[in-house]
């Protein structure tokens, strides 16, 4: 690796290891989720840390936590860099933390050496990006673009009865307050683990993403006719689990052949009345479909639903879909993405670029202003899990390609 940056590596496990405390679990997870103490706790000692740094910290109108580095051109839009402060129930400890901590060492480092940017750069802890606890993902950075407002937060409530609105008052923020939509962004960076194990199979060090994948995701019923197990001839059956199995077995067949990164998963699946010797009148499932080109999500779901429309004429039986999620495909900003290439070429740091198959703050971001994503590996590519982890050599080579990024972006 060629570099002249020096970084701490034990440090940067020291910042790891010490977000996680907050909220940590029995088996050495982590569970912060939306609003709740854990989340309170970890946002207001991370904006201790900003203030010690010599940054200056504040929290918008939704809980995002900023931590500013002024540039001397005030005129500037700012660059944005971090991640999501929340985590799934019983998550990892690197998954979002990692983006605020490597920002965090970065833009200290800056500041010790070089001093003052020309443009501001803020470090954010986005308030949510998970969906963890209320129906509603990305709400940190949705709220930054103006997806979101508070409207939309209107009428959700956890699995407690807990309000949206009564969990943002319990920390603090008020649910009518006013809109945080920032109009002042000039871009945004994220680091973020791979969350699979495509880098770690590679033994490469740094994934520069172009595209973040489009997601659209459907609940399919097959309904049929229930009847005796033993006294319904195979012919006169109108079985909803053959016809299931059928569907999703084309859908699957269907992925291999129209585009090799193209990916389809039937991840829930419930019969009624789900018991031994009844043929299962009804059945649900979910389908989950994947692709960076909106085309090739079109082209899939119209072979899919065509074949499901023609098979429920052929067998009699109804078979019926409901889309319930259509997240857009995004492209990352190529002039960014270009530029980070360069620099990890020029450190000698082993890298590819990739497509990220997971959802990332950076795909909201990426319909607003230009934005870079970059990855980090992921052991055994485990992710959502205790089990997470990502070696510090690792963690610290892309704490410096960030470095030499934000460097050549804001000074």
């Amino acid at each position: 690796m060629k570099t002249s940056i020096e970084i701490d590596t034990k440090e940067v496990g020291k910042w790891v290891e010490w977000l996680a405390t907050f909220g940590a679990t029995k088996n050495g997870g982590v569970t912060r989720l939306l609003y709740d103490e854990n989340w309170r706790l970890a946002q207001h000692s991370l904006l201790q840390k900003m203030n010690e740094m010599g940054l200056s910290s504040y929290f918008d109108g939704v809980g995002n936590l900023f931590g500013r580095l002024e540039g001397t051109l005030q005129e500037e839009k700012k660059i944005l860099t971090g991640s999501h402060i929340d985590t799934v129930i019983d998550g990892g400890k690197y998954d979002g933390a990692y983006g605020i901590i490597a920002s965090l060492v970065a833009v200290h480092y800056l500041n010790q050496h070089y001093g003052a940017p020309k443009k501001t750069i803020e470090v954010v802890s986005l308030c949510e990006e998970e969906g963890s606890r209320f129906p509603l993902a990305f709400w940190g950075s949705g709220s930054i673009t103006g997806k979101y407002t508070k409207e939309d937060c209107k009428g959700l409530y956890d699995t407690r009865k807990n309000s949206f609105s009564h969990a943002m008052s319990s920390v603090g923020l008020q649910a009518d307050s006013k809109p945080v939509k920032r109009e002042d962004i000039d871009s945004f960076i994220e680091i973020h683990i791979e969350q699979g194990a495509v880098l770690e199979k590679e033994h490469k060090s740094i994934g520069i993403v172009s595209h973040i994948v489009g997601q659209r995701r459907f609940t399919v019923k097959v309904t049929g006719e229930s009847n005796h197990a033993g006294t319904t001839p195979m012919p006169y059956r109108k079985d909803s689990i053959l016809l299931a199995a059928e569907c999703i077995t084309y859908v699957i067949n269907q992925v291999t052949e129209i585009d090799p990164q193209l990916v389809a998963t039937v991840g829930k699946i419930e019969a009624l009345p789900n018991v031994p010797n009844v043929i299962a009148k009804e059945v649900t499932f979910t389908l989950d479909v994947r692709h960076h080109q909106e085309e090739v999500l079109d082209y899939f779901c119209e072979k899919v639903f065509s074949y499901f429309k023609q098979k429920s004429i052929e067998t009699g039986m109804d078979v019926e879909w409901e889309q319930w999620m259509d997240v857009q495909a995004v492209a990352m900003d190529d002039k960014l993405t270009k530029l980070a290439y360069r620099i990890v070429e020029e450190m000698d740091i082993p890298n590819r670029k990739m497509i990220s198959g997971a959802g990332h703050d950076a795909q909201v971001f990426g319909t607003y202003c230009p934005t870079a994503l970059l990855f980090v590996p992921s052991v055994g590519g485990i992710s959502h899990s205790p089990k997470e982890h990502t070696d510090l050599e690792d963690l610290k080579r892309g704490i410096l390609v960030l470095i030499e990024l934000l460097h050549r972006l804001a000074y």
